[in-house]
């Protein structure tokens, strides 16, 4: 069985290295801008290289650093695909960092795909996230998973497009693994359970006069949720054990 690495690409606090940590992956590189989160990377996964701008992380650096993932993830800045932004979509200057993720999944060919946004971007940009990916030989699946699913006292749906390279498989073997995602899915993706808003989340060491607070909150905000990213991790699991 290959050694499934992680390239986790707008990493935030690593909420999605996390999640698949606890379902056998590995992490092999993270690129995130924001110092905060970089500091906090840095200490829960020492040793492991953090590029801090998408832009200018290139092919030479990604093979002279040896990063050969097995699974490329990431959720792009959605401030310009949210319903509540200016509707910009892909077009616009932070959402439009999409280019940037497709480009480094067409260099480092992982054979998995993880892409996460707000669900606004069902209608304002999915279409081109789908059809990019299957321009470079991925198939794709998409969900719109929240929080709730993962038995947190909140909703937070996210949009989340799961993506595997079929570029050397035939049209029968494709549309088979189709299937056994569609069903590994549906099994580890709990029903709902949502048990209403709390007042104040319960979110230790952030409040009452602890230093820090607003990029620990902000961090969490913008984080994937650990027990739904391993949730597609032990899918990806197990189609790759039956293929």
């Amino acid at each position: 069985m290959a050694e499934r690495c992680v390239l986790d690409l707008f990493s935030g606090i690593g909420g999605f290295s996390l999640g698949l940590h606890w379902v056998g992956f590995r992490t092999i590189g993270f690129c995130e801008s924001d110092q905060f989160c970089q500091r906090l990377l840095a200490r829960h996964w020492p040793g492991v290289p953090i590029y801090p701008d998408i832009r200018t992380l290139d092919a030479a650096r990604i093979r002279s650093d040896g990063i050969a993932p097995f699974l490329v993830c990431g959720g792009f800045p959605c401030q310009d695909v949210s319903l509540a932004g200016p509707g910009t979509g892909l077009d616009g200057a932070r959402s439009g960092l999409w280019a940037e993720m497709a480009r480094i999944v067409g260099v480092c060919r992982p054979r998995w795909v993880i892409v996460e946004n707000v669900p606004g971007l069902r209608t304002r940009g999915a279409d081109r996230v789908i059809g990019d990916l299957a321009a470079l030989g991925y198939a794709s699946w998409s969900f719109v998973v929240g929080a709730a699913h993962a038995g947190a006292p909140h909703r937070r749906q996210r949009l989340f497009l799961l993506a595997r390279d079929i570029s050397a498989h035939p049209a029968r073997a494709r549309l088979e693994m189709r299937q056994r995602l569609s069903t590994q899915q549906a099994r580890v993706l709990p029903a709902e359970r949502f048990g209403g808003w709390l007042a104040e989340p319960c979110v230790r060491r952030v409040d009452h006069g602890f230093p820090g607070r607003v990029d620990r909150v902000r961090s969490l905000g913008n984080a994937v949720v650990p027990a739904v990213a391993a949730a597609f991790g032990r899918s990806i699991n197990v189609v790759e054990d039956l293929v």
